[in-house]
């Protein structure tokens, strides 16, 4: 990590951040530590209790799902190529090609997906929650989004990123050209419901060379989620409207693959700056760390909100556990996943990785599950 002449001048500038996530999360404000205290004290405890999560997690990493256990593993993978993570990201392969197995030999007429999709859709009957609600609202006229966006399309992103196809990758392209995706990613009630999912999609579409409605997503988006009514909305809106920016940038890195150039995204990175007090009083522990890697991947690491996340985060540990707990205090490893590999990657960055790939790590692709072969392989 690299500090800077900006990093120690701006560590004054966010006192004020820091107080009022304090005061958010019921705690006694203490005294700012000088820049030196910052650098020497501070970065050697963030490791340490980034080292704290993994070791409650990692000896339990192959008792979890394997989506949790590739989520995990992949993460961890693509920051240290630590050879440790191979067995998570095979089992990641094996998930990924027995959702496109099923898609290419046993659901992919209109009525199997239409009976599918409405099946899943279903499950958000009775629920009281207002996300929930919002998605089963929204995409009940649109139910097949339940089919293509939620499991197709991140099934093949996913395949791709390791150089990867199936063998019915033909097939399973035309399934999606029977849908236009503009029409979910541009719709304002759906960018509601799925802000942070639409945005990894309409990546993925650009990635796998299929439709490009990256740009009309984010015109949508910004016009769904004016800031001048960032007061107005609940606090789950308000993080639904964060989760569609944190994911904007992360689909765009591939998942912590390619460094982003803070330019591109400058609309990003001023909204966390300039509402950085907001974002911590209204956000969960997931969101505030996804924040914070933003910057990261944009090389920002001496930016003062990278310090706000992470003090913010830290604060939220519990040390007896050795684990982020959710907002209600649940310390259950399967749930608690995602906000725990979030906090390690906040607390302990280093850097964005190319991997694992056929052409890069051949050895983890050595045998890989029925239906995956090398990109350009197809019979």
């Amino acid at each position: 990590m690299k500090f800077g002449l900006k990093y120690i001048a701006s560590v004054i500038a966010i006192s004020g951040s820091l107080f009022a996530y304090a005061a958010h999360a019921e705690l006694a404000p203490t005294k700012l530590e000088t820049p030196s205290q910052v650098i020497a004290s501070q970065v050697v405890s963030f490791k340490q209790d980034a080292q704290l999560i993994r070791d409650t997690y990692e000896p339990q990493l192959y008792t979890l799902p394997a989506f949790k256990m590739g989520h995990y593993g992949l993460r961890m993978y693509r920051q240290t190529l630590d050879p440790k993570y191979q067995s998570a990201i095979w089992a990641d392969m094996a998930r990924v090609a027995s959702k496109l197995n099923t898609v290419a030999y046993e659901m992919n007429t209109p009525e199997q997906i239409a009976t599918y999709s409405q099946k899943r859709l279903d499950e958000y009957v009775g629920d009281k929650d207002e996300r929930s609600q919002r998605r089963y609202a929204a995409t009940k006229k649109m139910p097949e989004y339940i089919y293509l966006g939620v499991g197709l399309l991140g099934s093949m992103a996913r395949a791709n990123e390791y150089g990867l196809q199936h063998k019915e990758d033909l097939k399973l392209r035309e399934i999606i050209r029977r849908y236009d995706f503009k029409k979910y990613a541009t719709d304002t009630e759906m960018i509601h419901a799925w802000a942070a999912q639409l945005a990894n999609q309409v990546y993925w579409l650009r990635q796998l060379g299929e439709q490009d409605v990256v740009d009309d997503f984010i015109v949508a988006f910004k016009q769904a989620y004016p800031d001048s009514l960032d007061s107005t909305l609940t606090d789950q809106q308000y993080m639904n409207k964060i989760y569609g920016m944190t994911h904007i940038i992360f689909a765009a890195s591939e998942y912590y693959q390619h460094p982003i150039k803070e330019s591109d995204f400058q609309w990003i990175y001023d909204y966390y700056r300039k509402n950085v007090d907001t974002i911590l009083k209204r956000s969960k522990e997931d969101v505030l760390a996804e924040v914070g890697i933003n910057f990261l991947l944009a090389g920002q690491d001496d930016d003062p909100v990278v310090l706000a996340m992470r003090k913010a985060i830290q604060s939220s540990i519990n040390k007896e556990k050795g684990m982020v707990p959710s907002v209600d205090g649940d310390f259950g490893l399967v749930h608690g996943e995602h906000r725990n590999v979030l906090a390690i990657m906040l607390l302990d960055w280093q850097q964005p990785h190319v991997a694992p790939t056929v052409n890069n790590q051949p050895k983890i692709f050595s045998s890989v599950p029925y239906g995956l072969v090398a990109k350009g392989n197809l019979n």
